[in-house]
Parts: structure tokens; sequence; C-alpha cells
């Protein structure tokens, strides 16, 4: 007699679960999955690990000079390291090796990351988690890594958290580096007042005070550092300090410019290896601009995009980073200032003269990189466009320029302190469209244009005894050209003459009265801004592009 099927109740435990589905034909098929046999199978063969039981791989670490063995199954650590996995998968010789070396790695770290494969287990703590990240993040073993940076989050603290930072950039650990940045702009007062604070080099610690996100409740607060940053603030004014390797030398920065149309681009040239580099392009094209560096970061003021399709002037104030490669916007101007003089005097930046259309100015306005404000301060006797602006002995100078009629050989003298302009001793040349620097407190103005003809002559004011005297002149006649100060020379860059737009340098020996033509730049062009601060961060720059014979 035919006993039909009975149905039996799922069974369940710690190891399995069941399930029976009876079938159309009266029949039916056990489907169940043993929920420890993973786990169960990994403790057997880190079991047979131990045991060095069908292990069919020797790891021979070396780190300085000792050499420890480890016997274990490829296949194990393949499954959890992209690293092996494509080590033991690919045509690579250890595909089928029996014996592989790991150099410059810690036996025992490795040993916890060996631990952590077999078992899913690991612990991290003070003395080894930078070890143990660092090998994680070197064999791709992101679950360990992110344990790593947990622990290392949640033990931020003042007084570690600029050295994890770094660390974190170096190493490229994207996510611990954001974290340890995110706590020292919210935790900034407390982290000033510890001594990595104030171990930071000059490029660390603009890098660290640039930030938008930085939060400090009180000026006040920030005592403890007080006189650190000042010093720090006054030796980059004053480029006092020495140069170090990569991030210590100074360049000099070319942004912007005319040539047929306005321009973006920005480059800069290093002056011991005689080489342009190729840096971020500003927001906008823009000519007829004023630049300066301020505590390391380089300022661009004004200016106007000209092109056929379009003319208009600006009232923007763009600040770029050399740390990061970037540029971001500051407050702008009260009026816009086309073709505008720039200068710094007590870490204020100052905006002279310039053009809005057919009005040409006389104002000057001051920006105060602590309010972020500009406001206006006593005007110039007349207006200038194109005038030579430098700052010298706490004082700002200005000489020459154009007032839409008249072309100016006049010199003046701004006193902060007092808010007053005083007259000095007119210039032998009329010049607008000219360079003013100062070297050894001698003022040097540069070419230009009389109204005629462009300039290859340039004069120096003699500030103790308020005369201007003849130098010897530049090779090329110009005017709306480049003029700084790099290492106590004299650097003119591009300009405009008769014969078009001009691409040569030349540099200017003070001791020697002597010009000598060192370079080309990449593009002849007029009205750019041209200053001198540190060269970017490496790590910040793009690749350079090959050429098809590979060289760069």
């Amino acid at each position: 007699m035919h006993c039909p099927m009975r149905k039996k109740r799922p069974t369940r435990n710690s190891d399995f679960s069941a399930i029976v589905v009876p079938s159309m034909h009266g029949s039916g098929y056990l489907d169940y999955t043993v929920e420890t046999h993973a786990s169960r199978s990994m403790k057997v063969m880190d079991e047979f690990r131990r045991q060095e039981m069908l292990c069919d791989l020797v790891l021979h670490v070396t780190y300085k000079e000792k050499t420890v063995d480890f016997k274990v199954h490829r296949v194990v650590l393949a499954s959890c390291s992209p690293y092996f996995r494509a080590m033991f998968t690919s045509s690579f010789k250890e595909c089928c090796a029996s014996e592989i070396t790991l150099r410059d790695v810690c036996p025992q770290v490795v040993g916890r990351l060996i631990d952590f494969a077999y078992t899913s287990h690991i612990t991290v703590g003070e003395k080894c988690v930078l070890h143990v990240l660092l090998a994680a993040m070197r064999y791709q073993m992101e679950d360990v890594a992110k344990a790593c940076y947990d622990f290392l989050t949640k033990h931020l603290e003042p007084a570690n958290v600029i050295g994890i930072a770094r660390f974190a950039e170096e190493i490229g650990c994207t996510e611990l580096h954001q974290r340890s940045r995110e706590y020292i702009n919210t935790h900034f007062n407390e982290v000033t007042k510890e001594d990595e604070f104030f171990s930071l080099s000059h490029c660390q610690l603009l890098e660290l005070i640039s930030q938008d996100s930085l939060k400090v409740l009180c000026e006040s607060e920030a005592n403890s550092c007080k006189d650190f940053l000042s010093k720090i603030f006054q030796d980059m004014t004053l480029r006092k300090l020495p140069p170090a390797p990569n991030r210590g030398t100074q360049l000099i920065y070319v942004a912007g410019g005319y040539r047929q149309h306005s321009l973006a681009s920005m480059e800069a040239y290093d002056p011991r290896r005689n080489a342009w580099l190729k840096l971020a392009d500003m927001g906008s094209p823009c000519s007829g601009l004023g630049a300066c560096a301020l505590f390391g970061l380089l300022y661009t003021v004004g200016g106007r995009n000209l092109s056929l399709q379009n003319n208009t002037e600006s009232s923007a104030l763009c600040c770029y980073n050399p740390m990061t490669n970037q540029w971001s916007q500051r407050a702008s101007l009260n009026i816009p200032r086309n073709r505008v003089g720039v200068g710094v005097v007590d870490g204020c930046i100052y905006a002279v003269g310039g053009s809005q259309g057919s009005t040409h100015h006389n104002t000057v306005e001051r920006w105060d990189p602590e309010s972020n404000r500009w406001s206006f301060v006593c005007p110039m006797s007349v207006a200038r466009l194109g005038a030579g602006v430098a700052a010298c002995g706490g004082a700002l100078y200005v000489v020459g320029g154009y007032d839409g009629q008249n072309r100016w050989n006049t010199a003046e003298k701004y006193q902060p302190d007092t808010n007053t302009w005083h007259q000095l001793a007119p210039m032998s040349t009329i010049r607008s469209g000219l360079g003013l620097v100062c070297v050894n407190s001698y003022l040097y103005a540069v070419g230009g244009y009389d109204g005629r003809s462009q300039l290859s002559s340039v004069e120096r004011y003699n500030i103790a005894r308020n005369v201007w005297e003849p130098r010897a002149s530049m090779q090329f006649c110009r005017s709306a050209h480049g003029v700084t100060v790099h290492q106590r020379r004299i650097f003119v860059l591009g300009g405009f003459n008769q014969h078009g737009f001009l691409s040569s340098v030349e540099c200017y020996c003070p001791e020697r009265n002597e010009w000598t033509c060192v370079t080309e730049m990449p593009v002849g062009r007029s009205g750019m801004g041209v200053a001198v601060t540190m060269e970017p961060c490496p790590g910040s720059l793009p690749e350079p592009e090959e050429d098809e014979d590979g060289a760069t």
C-alpha cells in the first residue's frame, strides 16, 4: 500500500537551515546552507598553515638584513589581496614560483596580515598602527587599511593630528588625510598650542592657514602662535627664509597678458634651471592686471578681458596657492581697474590708479587680508594709468603713468601711517607702461612709452637724496612689460614695441650695471601680471606631456 510522503517541518540549528520543497511527482529535494561552513573551513586552513600542511608557497620577508619565512596557501592570500591575486594569476614569474621574497617590510607586520587573511581578525594599537596601515595599502588589503584609519581617526588629538595628516598625505591615504584636515580646521586653536605646529616649515604653515574652512572663534585665541606666525610672515615678505629642497625655491610667476586677445594662462620661470612651468589657468582671460605676492600666495588685481567678442573690465582679486596649484576668489575692488598698479606695504595690498572705460583713476584702494575688505585711502595728486608702483621702506612709491591726456614723469610717495601723499623729484623721462622695482633701497624705473616710442632707458631714484640718475639701457625697447626682482636682480619679461609683442627676458645686475638676455617666454605678450614667490608643490602639478620621441 502506497504511503504518501509526509511534509517534514524545516529543521534549523546553529549550523544549517533546510527546507523541503515537494515536486509535482511527489518527490522533493533538500536545499540547505551551512552558515558556519566558510568560517570552519578557514579555521581548518589556518590549522593546516600552522602545521605547515598543504602549503604551496614560502614568503621570505626581508627587513634590515633579517629574513623571516612564512609558509602559506597562495589561494588564501589571493582571496583577500588584489596585489597577491594579480601576482598569482597573471604572467608574472611569481605565478608558479614556490618561493617569493618581500623586501623592506617588517616581518611582524606581514605576520599580522597573514593572520587576518586566515582569521578575518586583526588587532592594532598605537605602536604598530602606522606600520600595519603602510603594509595594508602596499598589498591592497582594504579591510585592514580601513581598520587602521578608523583607529587613527578615533584617536586624533591636537598633539598628533598634524603628524597624522602629513603621514596620510605622503602615503596617499585620502580619507584619513581629509579627516585629519577637518580636525585641524575645527580645532585650530588647540592645535596651535602643540609642538607639532611649531615644527611646520613655512610652506606647510601656508598650506595649513590658507584653508577657507579654518575655524578660529576669535583672533585673540591664537595668541600662543602669534609671534611664530608673525616671524614667518615677516621672513616671507622680506625674502629672508633660506631655500629648502623642492619647496624653498622662488620662481617668477607670469599671469595672463595680451596677444591679439587677453590670455588666461599662467607660467612660472625658474632662473636656476632656466626652465618654465605650466600652471593652472586663471578663471578667465585677463590683461592689464597687477600682481603681487603676500605671505607666500600670489594675488592678481583688476585688469580686463579684451577680445573680438568681449571688452569687460575687472574688479577681481584672485589668489593663487602654489601649494595646491589652484585659484580662488577674494573680495572684489570697489571699482574696476584696468592697467592698475599694485604694491604691498605692511601686509596689505594697494591697488593704484588704472581706468574704467574713459575714466582714469587717481583713487587708491587698500585690501586687508584679515578682514578681506577693500577701502579707499587718500587719492593721488593726478590720475595714473599704467604707472610704476613699488613698495620700499614702509612707503608706497608711484611714478609716471597716463591720465587720458597727459603722460607723466612725476613721482609721489604714500605714507600709510599718516594717509598722505608727498611729491618727489620727477624722472628725467616721461613714462607710462613702465616697470618700477626696489633693489637695495633704490627705485628703478624701467622702459615704458613717452608718447612717441617705446623706451629701453632705465633710471634709478636715490631715496636718500631725492634724485634720479641714469643707468644702463635694456637691449630691447618695451612698454607694458613685466618687471620683478629675483635674488637681488631685476628681470624684465615681454612687453610691446614697434616690432610687436616681445617674448625676450632680460636680467639686470645692479652691481655691474649690466643687462643680459636670459631666455624666451613660451608666448610673447604684454600687459601681464608678474610677481615672485615660492615654487609650486610638485605633487600639485600635472604630469608633463611627452613628445613623440619620448622627451618631455
